[in-house]
């Protein structure tokens, strides 16, 4: 078997040919568009290049056949948060063979060491975790969009080269015919007097990507150890990107006399349009599919990307009262399943929350750690808010 560098417009193809290959005859799988995947890869698009770097392979064996791929990247910033300096690993696909895939491995761990990194995060992506993020282990149905899906041998490979779990990520399921309970509901709409909201609406995009920014930066500041600041130009940028699929009313955020407090989003799920299109690729008349799709109804699912509340109001009442308004607006555009992707184990507060609410868990992703020095063990990410808060509890 031989690695090889992606380094030209024929790699580049093989890498993303790799998974159309191995899940072909996966009914789940749905083919993401080549383009989303290959701005993660573009410093022009990424700002992470700023102070990093990332690398991609495909792995053939001696025939030239294509067996796997895998892509490996570091941020300086980031990693300095850890207590090691830690790279990330992701778009792992690769045959049901050990050997590949630990040459595949092996390739991500001598790059990022040579690179100062002492361990490495996988699989995950070169930015933010809302998409590409962490290895589907339980729950293999189609995925909604920007959730990873992949064979459920992965997680074997992964742990017999030494991956450790790091945390785990559930995402909930709600069918919107099904009520919610009376009593989280009364007291939901009950809040809902005590606050403001304000759908997002390009019209007024200034001051709500503004408030977004507020919000998300209060939020993630002291939550993750590797948090980088989102700025106005990176959201802007974000968001005029993702134009042709936002529904401006599943955007809302919440304000406390004028003060921005808390934010929820939620795209539609264009994955149900993407598996019509089948081979990633967005050319003309894939431009007309998608349009003539989106305007019929294909869309019937929408995924909560984010949920946040600014510390001092997390235990204020905001966040059901901002819920039910986000439900009542994804009830209106009739929609029939609401995805919430994803809750992370350590986060106790919301998945008791959506627990409550009748919600249940569709799927479960783990993000792995591996550490370079064999001695060192892998320590599970905790929020450090949630313990305080459970200390005060107690």
């Amino acid at each position: 078997m031989k690695i090889i560098e992606v380094t030209n417009k024929q790699t580049r193809k093989e890498f993303y040919d790799v998974a159309r290959t191995l899940y072909k005859q996966d009914e789940n799988w749905v083919c993401p568009l080549d383009l989303d995947l290959e701005g993660i890869f573009d410093p022009e698009e990424n700002s992470l290049f700023k102070d990093g770097d990332a690398i991609r392979w495909v792995l053939r064996d001696d025939a030239g056949k294509t067996l796997g791929r895998v892509a490996a990247f570091y941020n300086h910033d980031k990693a300095s948060k850890h207590q090691q300096p830690t790279g990330g690993m992701g778009f792992f696909e690769c045959i049901d063979d050990k050997d590949a895939a630990f040459i595949l491995f092996d390739a991500c761990k001598n790059w990022l060491t040579d690179h100062g990194m002492e361990a490495m995060d996988g699989p995950i992506t070169f930015g933010e975790n809302i998409t590409n993020w962490g290895l589907l282990v339980d729950g293999f149905s189609p995925p909604v969009y920007g959730m990873p899906y992949n064979f459920p041998y992965y997680k074997d490979l992964f742990e017999a080269y030494g991956f450790k779990t790091y945390y785990e990520e559930y995402s909930y399921e709600q069918e919107m015919d099904v009520p919610f309970p009376d009593r989280q509901v009364k007291f939901a709409n009950h809040m809902r007097d005590k606050f403001q909201f304000e759908h997002f609406s390009f019209a007024n995009q200034k001051k709500h990507l503004t408030d977004i920014c507020t919000i998300y930066n209060a939020v993630w500041s002291d939550f993750h150890e590797d948090y980088t600041p989102l700025d106005y130009s990176e959201i802007e940028k974000v968001m005029k990107k993702a134009k042709p699929i936002i529904n401006e009313e599943l955007i809302w955020i919440a304000y406390d006399n004028g003060k921005p407090v808390a934010l929820v989003v939620v795209f539609p799920d264009v994955n149900q349009i993407l598996k019509k299109l089948g081979n990633g690729q967005l050319n003309f008349w894939n431009k007309l599919k998608f349009l003539y799709y989106k305007k019929t109804g294909t869309v019937t699912r929408v995924r909560q990307f984010l949920t946040a509340v600014i510390p001092d109001y997390q235990r204020s009442g905001v966040i059901g009262a901002l819920f039910m308004t986000m439900v009542d607006a994804v009830k209106r555009n009739k929609f029939k399943i609401l995805d919430m992707s994803w809750v992370g184990d350590y986060n106790t507060t919301v998945n008791k929350i959506y627990r409550l609410l009748g919600m249940q868990v569709a799927r479960t992703h783990i993000t792995f750690r591996y550490m370079f020095d064999p001695e060192k063990e892998v320590v599970r990410f905790t929020n450090i808010e949630t313990e305080k808060h459970k200390r005060l509890e107690r």
